[in-house]
């Protein structure tokens, strides 16, 4: 098979470039800005006809959630716009396409693990941008699926563990917010799931959860960081009124992925363990 991944030098990218020698048989194309505008429906449809593409897997995004509120315009583009480019191209040339979405399309504020099928509420432009991209997806026919992830880390680009290991070797002590719950997801482990998923058949365009186990707060998280790290950081609890941001953050983020798990026929890591992971290669 010939895979198409966007946004290859992201954190969800290059973790797939970083399993690509599993996969030996199949050939993978990796993009970015650089090589291929995700925005020019013409040059994705040249670019898929060319290297004859059997599954597209589109991990390009506006990831700036504070950002987003200012620059939705730009927002607007990457994370509504330009999948739905794809998603045609996809369907016009018969590739399959898989997209990454966001728990940040829920509210937060149904304290249950989210279905797929349960309401959208996105309450931020981030959110509301990656809602529109999803529809987009959803309305080109294409086959494939839309993947939706929560609390990405990886050792690659900027994330909350890499921001805890340097304000953690810095610093005697930090406050960080512990009324937000949710599943931290290791990249590593969603890149195996995405590529698991890529070789499946699809009945039009499915919908998925997927993180690692169990759930935690953003300060949990921060205290299991410097735990694993043997930091002298004292990590203060603080409520999310008293770190204000200009984007709101869902308060509960937990999927059901119970969806994926049939479909792949797989169990995921605890976060706990993936995160032991990450640090290692860190």
């Amino acid at each position: 098979m010939n895979f198409l991944i966007t946004g290859a030098n992201g954190q969800l990218g290059s973790k797939i470039q970083d399993l690509q020698s599993e996969y030996s048989g199949n050939t993978f194309f990796f993009t970015d800005v650089d090589t291929l505008d995700i925005t020019n429906e013409k040059a994705i449809g040249s670019y898929i006809e060319k290297n004859k593409i059997d599954v597209l897997i589109n991990c390009a995004a506006y990831t700036a959630v504070d950002k987003a509120e200012s620059e939705t315009l730009l927002a607007q583009k990457l994370n509504a716009e330009a999948p739905g480019l794809l998603a045609k191209a996809c369907e016009r040339h018969r590739a399959a396409f898989i997209h990454v979405s966001t728990d940040y399309v829920f509210s937060g504020k149904t304290y249950i693990p989210y279905r797929e099928e349960m309401p959208t509420d996105p309450q931020s432009a981030y959110g509301n941008t990656k809602r529109l991209g999803e529809l987009a997806v959803i309305e080109s026919g294409v086959k494939g699926a839309i993947v939706r992830t929560s609390w990405l880390y990886s050792e690659y680009g900027n994330n909350f563990v890499k921001t805890m290991l340097r304000l953690g070797s810095e610093r005697a002590e930090l406050s960080v917010v512990y009324d937000q719950a949710g599943s931290p997801t290791y990249a590593g482990d969603l890149a195996i799931a995405l590529l698991q998923l890529a070789g499946k058949s699809f009945e039009g365009t499915e919908l998925y959860h997927f993180s690692d186990e169990g759930v935690c707060s953003w300060y949990d998280f921060a205290v299991e960081i410097m735990k694993q790290k043997s930091f002298n950081c004292k990590i203060n609890p603080i409520e999310s009124k008293d770190y204000p941001t200009p984007a709101e953050r869902p308060p509960y983020s937990v999927f059901n992925k119970s969806k994926i798990k049939q479909k792949l026929n797989i169990k995921i890591p605890h976060w706990r363990d993936s995160l032991t992971k990450c640090l290692e290669k860190l």
